[in-house]
């Protein structure tokens, strides 16, 4: 998994509430043996339209091509716990999704797979959305191990909270299975004990 630390790009502004995973990662995507292709299928049928790009859907627009953020609204990534949505941002070039609630399951499969999800107050959603409206001052720099997020164009910074033991997942690039190999001595070491004293076992 790709460490996050410092990262600066564009943000795009997505705040309609109760964005579901059908709409991140329509169904119609879900069919492949691997994880391919899935940046294509994120937001879809909001990107084109009869196969071409909707100039109207805001990462479509000058300015939010290659967005690194999204301003999300409230319980964005609601629906099935389809883990190819986050698969899909990902691919896409999503590092950061910010916003004021998360489903559950979505946001702990954003903590497996490299995505920081940063919760902040509906007003402070708001002002952001509306300050990356224009793409002029859409640039962010979100700094993980200052656990700051600084709108480049005024050098406005703007603090955020997220549990340690997430924190130091992303700075070290560790999903679950990387996480449970730090312990990998402690692992042989607790089965080469449990052999001797349950030989019956074995």
């Amino acid at each position: 998994m790709e460490q996050f630390r410092s990262v600066t790009g564009s943000a795009a502004p997505l705040v309609a509430p109760n964005i579901d995973t059908d709409i991140i990662m329509p169904k119609t995507f879900l069919k492949g043996v691997d994880r391919k292709g899935l940046d294509i299928g994120v937001f879809n049928s909001l990107r084109f339209t009869d196969g071409k790009p909707n100039t109207e859907f805001v990462l479509n627009k000058p300015g939010y091509e290659d967005c690194k953020f999204l301003i999300t609204g409230a319980n964005f990534g609601c629906g099935s716990s389809r883990e190819h949505a986050v698969w899909g941002l990902y691919q896409l070039g999503i590092r950061a999704l910010i916003g004021s609630t998360f489903a559950g399951i979505f946001n702990d499969n954003c903590r497996n797979n490299g995505i920081l999800t940063i919760n902040l107050p509906h007003e402070t959603i708001s002002d952001l959305a509306e300050c990356v409206t224009h793409p002029e001052h859409n640039e962010l720099t979100v700094d993980l191990e200052n656990q700051t997020i600084r709108i480049n164009a005024t050098g406005d910074e703007i603090p955020f909270e997220i549990e340690p033991a997430r924190k130091q997942a992303l700075l070290q690039g560790l999903d679950p299975v990387g996480a449970t190999l730090q312990h990998v001595a402690e692992i042989r070491a607790f089965e080469q004990d449990y052999r001797i004293r349950n030989p019956w076992y074995f």
